[in-house]
């Protein structure tokens, strides 16, 4: 593996960032730090193991209640299509909040995991899309 020092990237920013997007994600060491840095198209290949599954309940008044097994989100809607697309916002919402305090959050030992999940509906963007994602059982 080829790793760049970053003294080298910063010089060659523009190189690099056209290397990131049309070939390849590069290596980076500064000092002691290490990084990737990647394209969303990357990023999303390495995140489509990361499914939103949820568990499903039909409600006595005909609504459906989604229970996403992957972060402790609840939703309802009148059709399952319709919580499924609650659940894409609430997946977004959730992400947002998550990334705004990124430092405490990917540390508290209940939502470290959430991390693939969070950068995978970050990197979605449309909480339609993230929403038509989830596979209930």
């Amino acid at each position: 593996m080829r790793v760049e020092q970053a003294t080298v990237v910063r010089k060659e920013w523009s190189s690099v960032c056209d290397s990131v997007i049309r070939d390849k994600p590069q290596f980076i060491k500064r000092t002691r730090d290490e990084m990737v840095l990647s394209s969303y198209a990357t990023m999303l290949a390495l995140l489509s193991g990361y499914r939103f599954t949820a568990s499903s309940c039909k409600e006595k008044d005909g609504s459906v209640s989604l229970s996403l097994n992957e972060i402790d989100l609840v939703v309802n809607g009148a059709t399952i299509e319709l919580a499924k697309k609650e659940m894409g916002s609430a997946i977004l919402e959730y992400a947002e909040e998550y990334y705004e305090n990124y430092s405490l959050y990917s540390h508290a030992p209940n939502r470290k995991d959430h991390v693939p999940y969070v950068m995978k509906a970050l990197l979605m963007q449309k909480s339609d899309a993230i929403g038509e994602e989830i596979v209930c059982a």
